[in-house]
């Protein structure tokens, strides 16, 4: 089926058609985005009834974990349908992720590097969810963060480290745009179109050069998620003992009850025996001694009782 609305065609099979007029309806409703003109560029947006389809529609070449799959160059959008499974995300964030590819990719043609494509889409997109790697980050335990350079090569391994570059390139944004609460990152873009340089663009929009942005936003994230990672790794390191040392305090806890139980036991038999032995003493002093013959000095006689 093919569902038509304003800049967007959205097609999917008839199982999808109630998702389908969702992403349309939330594309048409916000479809502006952070700093740039508003896009016109017609987009295409194909959901994928199932995995093995999906992987087919955007090759072999998209990691294992992608959802979805934005490609400038053909104004076109894949995303998994309701049969993804739940690690795919809300399909509406994840739509508006993608689209935020194709309208800074629209305005700005090749100049943002990969760290700033998806730092980009996930601030546009309101991914709050990325967080969650920099809160167990133990980078930030150590006070330590990936220059913007060496983010390039961090969305091409696993998830895991795909997932951290993710979320400190949306910090970086973030905190981009938050340098001109007024105008945020609109004077920026101007700029970079016009220098064809990221450097020359902060330096006009925000008079800073790129490498006091750099302590910047990293002092500002230490501040915000420092403490957090920190926490949560303490946390993380008080469960792995708990789960090595569990068993031998348990094994500990069960011998000395039994030892406890022994030394109960002990102290009950003697208490016993104590017990017996005062009821044998009682019993005896209870029973009358055999009368004894008295003896008469006057007579030298022998008498039972005395006259």
């Amino acid at each position: 089926m093919r569902i038509d609305g304003g800049r967007f065609t959205v097609v999917a099979e008839a199982r999808d058609e109630r998702l389908a007029h969702a992403l349309l309806t939330a594309a048409q409703t916000k479809d502006t985005f952070p700093g740039l003109p508003r896009p016109q560029q017609h987009v295409l947006i194909a959901i994928a009834p199932d995995a093995q389809r999906f992987r087919a529609w955007v090759g072999p070449n998209t990691p294992e974990w992608g959802a979805a799959i934005a490609i400038p160059d053909e104004r076109r959008i894949v995303m998994q349908g309701s049969a993804a499974a739940s690690d795919a995300g809300d399909p509406v964030v994840v739509l508006r992720h993608e689209l935020a590819h194709l309208a800074l990719h629209e305005s700005m043609g090749q100049l943002p590097t990969r760290w700033f494509d998806e730092g980009y889409a996930s601030y546009s997109a309101g991914e709050s969810s990325r967080e969650n790697a920099l809160e167990t980050s133990l980078g930030l335990v150590w006070r330590t963060l990936p220059s913007r350079d060496s983010l390039e090569t961090g969305f091409s391994y696993g998830s895991s480290r795909a997932q951290f570059s993710y979320a400190v390139s949306q910090r970086i944004v973030a905190e981009l745009a938050a340098l001109d609460p007024e105008n945020g990152m609109r004077n920026f873009f101007v700029y970079w179109k016009e220098s064809g340089s990221f450097e020359i663009a902060v330096r006009r929009a925000y008079g800073l050069t790129s490498a006091q942005f750099d302590e910047h936003w990293k002092q500002r994230t230490l501040r915000q998620f420092g403490v957090l990672s920190v926490a949560a790794n303490l946390s993380l390191v008080g469960g792995a003992f708990g789960l090595l040392l569990g068993p031998l305090f348990y094994m500990k806890r069960r011998r000395y009850k039994k030892r406890l139980d022994a030394m109960r036991e002990a102290d009950a038999a003697q208490e016993r025996e104590r017990a017996a032995s005062a009821l044998e003493a009682l019993l005896a002093g209870a029973i009358p001694a055999a009368a004894e013959p008295t003896v008469d000095t006057d007579d030298q006689s022998i008498s039972d009782s005395p006259l």
